[in-house]
C-alpha cells in the first residue's frame, strides 16, 4: 500500500469517531505516557501541541501538570522527575523545517503554520540533553515505522538528533497497522502507546 492510501485510510477511520470519543481514547493513551519510565525518568521532553485529530497531549501542557504542589501524604521517588523539567515544542520556520523552543506556561503558545499552536518561548539548540521524543503520525506498525501527514518535518528534525534519543509515538488504536510504507528518510520509533 502505498504512503498517500494508508493517509486516506486513516483520514477515513478519524472520521468514524466524534471529538468527544477521539478525546477520551486521548486520555488513556496519555496516563500510560505519563507512567512511563522514560517519560518519569526524563528532564528534557520534546512534546507537540496537538490537533485535534492527534492524540491530545494539551494537559500536559497546564500549569498543574508542570508544576504539581508536592505532597508530603506521598512523595515522589527521589530518583524520578515527574514532570519533565523542560518540556520542548517543534516551532515550524519555513516549508522544510522546524527548530525547537522551551515551553513553560500556555502564554508561551501563538497560532503557527497550518493553524497549530507553536511555541515563543527560548529557542533550545543543545539535542544532546533531549531525554525523550514524543512524536504523533498518521499511522504506526509494530517495529515502530511511522506514517506522518507527508511534509516530512519530523523527519528532517529527528535526523538532527542524536540517534540514542529514546522516541516513543503516540496514536490511537485504531491508527496501528500491520505494515507502514517506508523510504530511506523515514525514521522509526523505539516505542508506540497507543
Amino acid at each position: 500500500m502505498l504512503k498517500a492510501e494508508l493517509r486516506r485510510i486513516m483520514r477515513e477511520r478519524k472520521r468514524l469517531f466524534t471529538q468527544q470519543q477521539l478525546d477520551e481514547q486521548s486520555l488513556a493513551v496519555i496516563t500510560r505516557l505519563q507512567q512511563h519510565p522514560r517519560f518519569l525518568q526524563a528532564h528534557t521532553v520534546l512534546l507537540y501541541h496537538s490537533l485535534p485529530d492527534e492524540v491530545n497531549t494539551h494537559s500536559l501542557l497546564q500549569p498543574s501538570s508542570l508544576h504539581p504542589q508536592p505532597s508530603s501524604l506521598h512523595p515522589q521517588p527521589s530518583t524520578f522527575n515527574h514532570p519533565p523539567s523542560t518540556l520542548l515544542l517543534p516551532h515550524v520556520i519555513s516549508d522544510s523545517d522546524m527548530e525547537l523552543r522551551r515551553y513553560t506556561v500556555p502564554d508561551d503558545l501563538r497560532r503557527g503554520a497550518f493553524g497549530i499552536m507553536e511555541p515563543c518561548g527560548e529557542l533550545f539548540t543543545d539535542y544532546e540533553r533531549i531525554d525523550l521524543i514524543v512524536v504523533p503520525g498518521m499511522a504506526f506498525d509494530a517495529e515502530g515505522h511511522r506514517l506522518g501527514r507527508g511534509r516530512g518535518y519530523y523527519d528532517r528534525l529527528l535526523a538532527r538528533v542524536p540517534n540514542n534519543i529514546y522516541k516513543i509515538g503516540l496514536c490511537f488504536p485504531f491508527q496501528l497497522v500491520d505494515h507502514v510504507p517506508t523510504d530511506e528518510n523515514d525514521i522509526s520509533m523505539d516505542e508506540v502507546l497507543s
